[in-house]
């Protein structure tokens, strides 16, 4: 059975503090993990803790450090002062975001994970990718946040999977991954694809008040496109114009990397440069008057 993380939004401040107190706010963005078990898993958690702490991406949440002491295991991270992106999708923040900070912000989580699956000194699965866990910055700058669920990919060059406990969060859960219990890569681009969605449409993954054929996005969002009706799933908040093809472009992309098998899903960093490609495709003729 699928365990789910936290989504209580990270500590936020507001006015001018000194920079004592913003180091105690920065300090108390804290990542609980489980305490059961605690004696079994505590190196495992001190080595993956401290290979996370060797990460260092613009887009991802930087860790200064753990504490692994006792029966307390947490992991202390960056304070982003902006919200989650969830807050903005839903209007918490004031102004709703347009397409194109929607499009730079798919980018940088998408930059995030492929640095994660690629380019890490060891290859690293997030597992919990999903709108709550990315946080945005003053400059709408999009980083991944979260790594209490985080798992280190196969150390053998021809190990494909790891195989491991079901973690995540309903909704974004990679079907294949929870049948199997085998965690790839692909699982973060299962999760990136609904969240994808959820940019594009602003709705969550599941909405329970939702007429029953609208209830799950990804099944509403598949049936809409094979209609040929992209325009009606855009977020009606946007109140802005696209180009029909970069929504074909965009919405295709997000039911690729939401395929039911991991096979028919693109890697990360395929998905990265497709998404470049629809944003310089966008800035030359995507906005519509």
């Amino acid at each position: 059975m699928a365990q789910t993380s936290s989504d209580a939004a990270p500590l936020q401040h507001k006015g001018r503090r000194s920079h004592c107190c913003q180091l105690l706010h920065m300090l108390f963005a804290l990542l609980a993990r489980d305490t059961e078990h605690f004696d079994a898993l505590s190196n495992e958690f001190r080595s993956e803790v401290e290979l996370l702490a060797k990460i260092e991406h613009r887009n991802l949440v930087r860790l200064l450090g753990f504490v692994d002491k006792g029966n307390e295991r947490l992991i202390i991270t960056e304070y982003v002062p902006n919200g989650t992106l969830r807050e903005h999708l839903d209007g918490g923040r004031g102004k709703i975001l347009d397409f194109n900070q929607r499009l730079e912000i798919a980018i940088d989580i998408a930059h995030g994970l492929t640095y994660l699956h690629l380019y890490a000194e060891k290859q690293i699965i997030h597992r919990d990718v999903k709108s709550s866990n990315i946080l945005l910055t003053e400059s709408m700058r999009a980083k991944v946040a979260d790594f209490g669920f985080a798992r280190l990919g196969g150390s053998d060059t021809d190990k494909t999977h790891v195989s491991t406990q079901v973690k995540g969060t309903v909704g974004y859960l990679d079907p294949e991954y929870m049948k199997t219990y085998q965690l790839t890569p692909k699982s973060d681009v299962y999760s990136f694809g609904v969240l994808l969605l959820e940019v594009l449409t602003g709705r969550r993954p599941v909405e329970l008040k939702r007429p029953p054929d609208e209830r799950v996005t990804l099944r509403w969002v598949f049936r809409k496109y094979n209609e040929g009706s992209v325009l009606e799933m855009l977020d009606p908040q946007m109140k802005e114009s696209v180009n029909g093809e970069i929504l074909v472009k965009m919405f295709g992309l997000a039911i690729q990397c939401a395929a039911p098998t991991r096979r028919d899903r693109p890697d990360m960093k395929i998905v990265g440069e497709q998404l470049w490609a629809i944003r310089m495709d966008y800035l030359r003729n995507g906005r519509r008057p």
